[in-house]
């Protein structure tokens, strides 16, 4: 397992779930008016901070293709929601990672 913050280091994922922390939207200002956090979308990109060893398949280990500090897109709905010393990280598996931004 990587890890990239010491708040992840606590976070061990198991087979082929990888923890992301969601990259926060900069935009507060839509038209003038201003959005509580409340009325906001879920981001939906963010930056694994760690990644578990794989999944195996018909026995053997197949290799995570993400990796620690990759920026990757997921999907709006997917994952858990966990909070570690006053972070927010999501947990989900590989396969809910949609593409990684270059």
């Amino acid at each position: 397992m990587a890890t990239k913050s010491a708040a992840a280091t606590r976070i061990a994922p198991l087979a082929d779930r990888v923890v992301v922390k969601a990259l926060e939207e900069t935009e507060t200002m839509r038209g003038g008016l201003y959005i509580p956090d409340t009325a906001k979308e879920k981001p939906q990109q963010g930056e694994i901070v760690a990644v578990g060893p794989g999944r195996t398949e018909d026995g053997k280990k197949v290799a995570m293709e993400v990796k620690v500090g990759d920026k990757v897109l997921y999907g709006k709905y997917s994952g858990t929601e966990v909070t570690i010393d006053n972070e927010q990280y999501l947990i989900l598996r590989e396969s809910d990672v949609l593409a990684v931004i270059n």
